[in-house]
């Protein structure tokens, strides 16, 4: 019995020892070793959170600047829109209106040359007949200037409609403008409706003025003429002559 329990003893030891022996064998080289350092791991995650805050930055300037270049592309594009045409077409009809103006025209040195001629002092030598053919003129003159007030006024009425059309188009222009020129533009344009309102206005009050001027000169020559033809009809000799007169020329007496 004694030299089988030596023989289970050495069995065992070995068993024992075998770890021992093969963990030599077993173990890594160095190269293949991974060392975790965590001061390490945190500056790398800190430095490239710094890199993508960059990046993020830079594009966030990228598209502030692409912003401004599409802002001042806005404020350089021009209206698409304008009322110049209609404007100028209105202020035409008024001014051909105003050149059409009856015997008197807007022209100085016309006015000074016609009321030399019809509206200043009687000549004494005229005739009844010329005196009868002055102041026919001078009234048709003065009905010819009524009539020319009331086209002038029926002209800027008939204006009414296209300004108002225009003013509504450039106000929705203005509210829908994508840039400064555009606003600016739009703006400018509804001035020169104002401008051309204005000058309908103004067209106005000449005409008006034109026909009241008229129709105060004739009644001032004709003030004058009646004084002349007064003094004629009571200057002797040259005034009133009686004569016969016969009252029924046709009858057989």
């Amino acid at each position: 019995m004694k030299p089988r329990n030596s023989r289970a003893a050495r069995f065992a030891a070995a068993l024992l020892i075998a770890p021992v022996a093969l963990a030599p064998m077993l173990t890594p080289p160095a190269h293949a070793i991974i060392v975790f350092d965590p001061s390490n791991y945190a500056q790398n995650m800190l430095t490239a959170a710094r890199s993508l805050q960059q990046i993020t930055n830079q594009i966030t300037s990228l598209q502030n600047e692409a912003q401004m270049l599409i802002n001042q592309a806005r404020n350089l594009a021009s209206l698409p829109y304008s009322s110049l045409q209609q404007l100028q077409q209105s202020v035409q009809r008024t001014q051909q209106l105003l050149n059409q103006a009856q015997n008197i025209a807007f022209d100085v040195q016309k006015i000074d040359q016609m009321f030399q001629q019809k509206y200043g002092n009687v000549p004494m030598s005229a005739s009844d007949q010329q005196l009868v053919t002055d102041a026919r003129s001078r009234w048709q003159n003065t009905v010819g200037g009524l009539q020319d007030a009331m086209r002038v006024q029926a002209g800027v009425v008939g204006n009414i409609d296209t300004n108002r059309t225009q003013m509504s188009a450039l106000i929705g222009q203005s509210q829908g403008a994508t840039g400064a020129l555009q606003a600016t533009q739009a703006g400018n344009q509804l001035l020169a409706l104002q401008a051309q309102q204005l000058a309908d206005l103004t067209a106005v009050v000449a005409a008006n003025g034109r026909a009241q001027a008229l129709q105060s000169a004739e009644q001032a020559a004709a003030a004058e003429q009646g004084r002349e033809q007064r003094r004629r009809f009571l200057t002797p000799g040259s005034g009133y002559q009686p004569g016969n007169a016969r009252m029924f020329p046709n009858s057989g007496n």
